[in-house]
């Protein structure tokens, strides 16, 4: 069986996808090893994946099984193939959007790093951030500046999974853009915030992944830095863009709109640490944690029994 997992155009790693490769064989390791190589069936865990582009981009396969993966980028898929098995989604948004029952939203499969990955390490970083891969892309030299002057540990989403994994376990608290560093911050129980620095930052699947832990989902807007591409900063016309600067200056009274404007690593590190000292964090309440996990193992136990019952080859 193979894993299938979104890859970026310029084949960077990016720690939300990558964790695929890395958690599934762990969880389902005779599922995954090389003595099982059938490429007919697929299965699909962590992702945004699940809209109207996938069936091409999975046509040959015969078989798929979907477990906590998200919807939300591109057109909804209007029909779900009858060879697709879908086990659950990541929340209430991705079941509403795909017609499905109700219990079919659980959480998405990244909080299963709390059943595998144990951190033993003092916590060393008083507050941690990870930003989305694209304005990573973008601004990784100045987002490490901005992170150096307010005492913030930066992390790339770029790093090996288990080397993220380290630092958001050994922060106390995590600035989280990227979505998956929240997710992985919850169910290792670090406190996280969602930032937002610019329009691109898709709001559903964060409702989505947040309603299935009982959160609300309620970013703190960062003004775009002066690398991000004009349509990365937010700087063409648009309701987004107007939105997201709005949103910005009004969380940012400390600062004039001309400064705001004319954004530099010192006023980002301002408005970091302004955060970490205003906002509160979000953590769901363990019980929801714990239930969700069992759910989720719950179908993994369900899949690895169907897996085994469907060994015999498609003709």
């Amino acid at each position: 069986m193979k894993i299938y997992h979104y890859q970026r155009d310029d084949r960077q790693p990016n720690f939300g996808d990558e964790l695929n490769q890395w958690l599934w064989p762990k969880l389902m390791p005779d599922c995954f090893s090389p003595q099982s190589p059938d490429n007919t069936h697929i299965f699909i865990g962590t992702g945004t994946l699940l809209n109207s582009r996938l069936p091409q981009r999975i046509q040959a396969a015969k078989r798929v099984s979907f477990i906590g993966t998200g919807a939300g980028y591109e057109q909804p898929l209007q029909q779900i193939p009858k060879h697709w098995h879908i086990y659950c989604v990541r929340g209430p948004m991705s079941a509403q959007q795909l017609n499905l029952p109700a219990s079919k939203a659980v959480a998405d499969g990244g909080i299963l790093v709390n059943r595998i990955f144990t951190n033993t390490q003092p916590k060393h970083y008083s507050a941690s951030f990870i930003p989305h891969i694209h304005h990573a892309n973008y601004a990784a030299d100045l987002w490490q500046s901005a992170c150096n002057a307010a005492n913030i540990h930066y992390i790339a989403p770029r790093w090996p999974v288990e080397t993220v994994l380290t630092d958001v376990g050994q922060s106390q608290l995590l600035l989280a853009e990227a979505m998956h560093g929240a997710i992985v911050a919850d169910a290792l129980r670090v406190p996280w915030i969602p930032l937002v620095t610019s329009p691109r930052i898709l709001s559903f699947k964060w409702q989505d992944w947040c309603q299935s832990v009982e959160l609300t989902y309620q970013p703190q807007f960062v003004p775009p830095l002066p690398t991000y591409p004009r349509w990365g900063r937010g700087l063409r016309s648009g309701i987004a863009a107007s939105l997201h600067w709005l949103s910005a200056l009004q969380q940012n009274t400390s600062n004039t709109i001309q400064q705001t404007l004319q954004i530099r690593a010192n006023l980002t590190s301002r408005r970091l640490n302004n955060i970490i000292s205003t906002v509160k964090p979000n953590l769901s309440h363990p019980n929801v944690l714990s239930t969700r996990l069992d759910q989720l193992e719950n179908h993994l136990e369900a899949f690895k029994l169907r897996h085994s019952q469907e060994q015999k080859p498609i003709s």
